[in-house]
């Protein structure tokens, strides 16, 4: 049986993180709020877990999941060859709403899907995302709906779709943000966005202005 917390609460959002941080340790999932949509995650480095997400979202191995890290300083051992363009871009805007796809470092001992050496990793502007993932690492996570219907604003939504796949839920009413995520692809020596999010092409420019974006 799925268990369910009220953030709102401080009683509550101790116990949920509590519970949370455990479930993970078990290989189990939980939901989670984010800054942008509410999210599914599993422990990135349990290839069962991530399995077991992927299952839940019905979701196939070819859309591995993204990664959601508690901070920037963590990348320093999830990604190589990360330009000094990919550093200027997460000063500029992490926490919050831009994932970076990268060259994951070989030596990692994961399997988020079919990745093909590389990771999509985001750092959210979201207190209670930002303690769960200080208590537990990197988080695979993914938007928290089944493929193929609508992204999640709140936990409601949530937990309709994924019922008792999920061991814990933290409720932190709806999301600040409605759109996901920008992606940019910082593999190669000029960053490419690949999805134009809740961070536009300009905003992005006035960073790394060689940005180009993917037809």
């Amino acid at each position: 049986m799925a268990r369910r917390y009220d953030c709102s609460d401080a009683t509550d959002r101790a116990a949920g993180l509590r519970e949370a941080t455990s479930a993970i340790k078990r290989g189990e999932l939980v939901v989670l709020p984010t800054d942008t949509l509410y999210g599914i995650g599993a422990d990135a480095f349990d290839a069962q877990a991530v399995g077991d997400l992927l299952e839940a979202k019905g979701r196939g191995r070819n859309m591995p999941s993204p990664v959601l890290v508690g901070s920037p300083n963590t990348l320093h051992g999830l990604v190589t060859d990360f330009s000094e363009q990919a550093w200027e871009l997460v000063d500029a805007f992490w926490p919050g709403a831009l994932t970076l796809v990268a060259k994951h470092q070989p030596s990692l001992n994961w399997d988020l899907g079919d990745t093909r050496g590389t990771v999509a990793v985001r750092m959210p502007l979201h207190p209670v995302a930002i303690e769960l993932l200080t208590a537990t690492g990197p988080l695979a996570v993914s938007s928290a709906n089944l493929t193929g219907h609508p992204s999640p604003e709140d936990c409601d939504a949530a937990q309709e779709m994924l019922g008792d796949s999920v061991a814990v839920y933290l409720d932190a009413g709806p999301t600040p943000a409605t759109v996901p995520s920008s992606i940019v692809d910082v593999t190669g020596k000029i960053p490419v966005l690949l999805r134009a999010g809740a961070i536009s092409a300009d905003q992005l420019r006035e960073v790394v202005p060689d940005l180009e974006e993917r037809n």
